[in-house]
């Protein structure tokens, strides 16, 4: 039995500049997974790889994950590529990965599911539904909300929301995936409606502007903390909901929950790579 599994793709990330060609792993469950891994709590990750890209799951072994690594045709591969020095990127995804099926997870016992859906065939309505009749469900909305079509992402609605957002206990979205699922701009608007639904506790990531979180009827306004240097953004929403999931299953308040989350992304994001700091270290800049 564990505490918290994640479920999603790791991904082959292949960053071009004009200087150097980069493979490095990527993925809401690489960065949920690097965030959570020195937390005291019984964690298990689930992916799925192609056998060429198996080191990507063994480096995280090494780490000390517990992880399940199913095997897929394909890794999901991303080519970000930067011509010039400016920020300008040309992304494409080169290949997707098989989605995750109920029957290779239906053993697995855990307290709270997070859910990384890449893009929106990853995980079928009726594997959440399976999900949810276990345990809890988490959900990071974002890879419902694109799809790829000649190997570009785009951006799409998710035809089976009504079907699924009733199974969840958890739901995190940010401002722009929030109005996309909901047609509201106002984000006190936009959670009330996810809540009606049927999610438990709504989040939804602002960015600088913090974090609101709904839940119980209350609205929860938690300030981002700023950070010491702003140095690579790339996984701070899943840094936070590590964060936020390890405190939740704690039995800490949403208020402190959504905190000790936005303390761990200020820290990921003033460094490059995934976060790699232990509760204390967070502890301690909560208490500065």
């Amino acid at each position: 039995m564990y505490d918290i599994c994640c479920i999603g793709h790791l991904t082959h990330d292949k960053i071009v500049t004009p200087h150097h060609t980069v493979h490095m792993a990527g993925g809401t469950s690489f960065y949920f997974s690097h965030a959570i891994k020195k937390m005291p709590v019984r964690y298990h990750l689930v992916t799925s790889l192609a056998k060429t890209d198996i080191a990507f799951a063994e480096d995280l072994i090494q780490a000390g994950i517990d992880t399940t690594v199913l095997s897929s045709e394909h890794t999901v591969y991303f080519e970000n590529i930067y011509p010039d020095q400016s920020d300008h990127r040309e992304q494409k995804v080169l290949f997707t990965a098989d989605p995750f099926q109920f029957a290779d997870i239906a053993a697995l016992q855990s307290s709270i599911f997070h859910l990384g859906p890449l893009l929106a065939e990853d995980m079928s309505a009726e594997l959440i539904q399976a999900l949810a009749a276990k345990s809890r469900v988490s959900l990071d909305v974002q890879g419902y909300l694109r799809k790829v079509i000649d190997q570009e992402v785009v951006a799409t609605s998710w035809s089976q929301a009504k079907q699924v957002l009733p199974y969840i206990s958890i739901l995190k979205a940010n401002e722009t995936e929030a109005e996309k699922l909901t047609g509201l701009s106002d984000h006190y608007g936009a959670a009330k409606y996810l809540a009606d639904t049927g999610v438990k506790e709504v989040i939804i990531t602002l960015g600088s502007k913090g974090s609101l979180i709904y839940a119980e009827g209350n609205f929860y306004e938690v300030p981002a903390i700023q950070p010491s240097a702003v140095v690579d953004a790339t996984g701070c929403g899943d840094t936070y909901m590590a964060g936020y999931l390890y405190k939740r299953f704690q039995k800490a308040s949403y208020y402190e929950a959504g905190i000790f989350g936005a303390a761990m992304a200020s820290v990921k994001i003033a460094a490059s790579g995934p976060f790699n700091g232990t509760e204390t270290a967070i502890t301690d800049l909560l208490n500065s």
